[in-house]
């Protein structure tokens, strides 16, 4: 095939959503240069993860931050008179809130698109929107969306789950307490990459490992967000073999919760955590979790998307997310 000669142009998206008495309803951009009705989306810039990319092109062609939700679809398409082709990801999209404020403050600015990018905006029923889309791929990211809806699974918030970034090898550490083993400078770019990750879900809680390593992980976005964070002796590797009880039900509660947030531990502790997720799951959520050592690599986070239910918290999807670094 032509588009496999060529090369995969990465590109993100959202799909932004709000309900009004009871009904969902989807924001739609016109491009004029395309005279096309579409997603707002676009090319992600250089080092840039996929989450960072939608959020930003949202903010840019809306005009207003959003906080991303659940995981869509990936459209794949070949360019007009090109071998190349386009990956567009989509996410479910909220307008960001008063309540995100932190993770809004830890995000980079935007540069608003020019009316020769995107000259109207629109708000449709989900029904009307499809019928209005210009091209029927587009479409396929708006079943998924009123699919989820439908189903109770669209207004989630976010628990993620960080594994520190690179440390220190520890036949180089020379203390006996490895509490206060660092980061390398890789793994201190594992901790820069995360922060517009986790600004773009909207992040409002830290929760992490007291050891250094984890602490040091976290600190690059409470340092952009403003926010507090809860340090805790229960997430450390030696206080888990204590007691892996007490890590559990600090997942328990994070799930039961209502803010976005994240935790950071350490490799040996994500057993633990994962299968609480696994309890709360269903049986296709649970299969796609990490289930080998490491579970996670360093610097990786996993991404539970939790809506709540009359029998109690559901991790309704996960994401892999490794931040880009070099």
């Amino acid at each position: 095939m032509a588009a496999e000669r060529g090369k995969a142009i990465p590109a993100a998206g959202a799909l932004l959503y709000r309900i009004t008495d009871g009904q969902l309803e989807v924001a739609l951009v016109h491009r004029p240069r395309y005279k096309d009705w579409s997603w707002p989306k676009g090319k992600l810039i250089e080092s840039e993860s996929p989450q960072t990319g939608a959020a930003r092109e949202v903010n840019e062609e809306i005009g207003k931050p959003v906080v991303l939700g659940i995981p869509l679809t990936t459209l794949r398409y070949q360019l007009p008179s090109s071998a190349d082709w386009k990956e567009v990801q989509y996410w479910a999209a909220r307008f960001a809130n008063s309540h995100d404020q932190a993770a809004i403050e830890a995000r980079l600015p935007v540069h608003l698109a020019e009316h020769s990018e995107v000259d109207k905006i629109i708000w449709l029923p989900a029904a009307q929107a499809a019928k209005k889309l210009t091209r029927e791929l587009d479409r396929q990211p708006l079943d998924k969306l009123i699919e989820e809806f439908e189903a109770g699974r669209l207004e989630t918030h976010v628990v993620v789950i960080a594994r520190h970034g690179k440390a220190l090898p520890r036949d180089n550490w020379f203390d006996p307490d490895d509490a206060g083993r660092p980061l390398t400078a890789y793994g201190q770019a594992h901790a820069q990459a995360l922060v517009p990750i986790l600004a773009a879900y909207g992040i409002r809680r830290v929760v992490s490992s007291r050891w250094e390593r984890c602490a040091a992980t976290v600190r690059p976005y409470i340092v952009a967000s403003g926010l507090k964070p809860w340090l805790s002796d229960n997430l450390t590797e030696r206080d888990h073999e204590k007691s892996p009880a007490r890590v559990a039900a600090t997942v328990l509660q994070l799930l039961n919760g209502k803010k976005s947030a994240v935790l950071c531990t350490h490799r040996p502790v994500l057993p633990t955590v994962l299968d609480v997720l696994t309890q709360h799951a269903s049986r296709a959520v649970a299969n796609s979790l990490p289930s080998k050592d490491p579970f996670l690599n360093p610097g990786e986070a996993l991404v539970a998307h939790v809506a709540r239910t009359p029998k109690g918290p559901r991790v309704v999807a996960v994401e892999l997310v490794a931040p880009v670094v070099f």
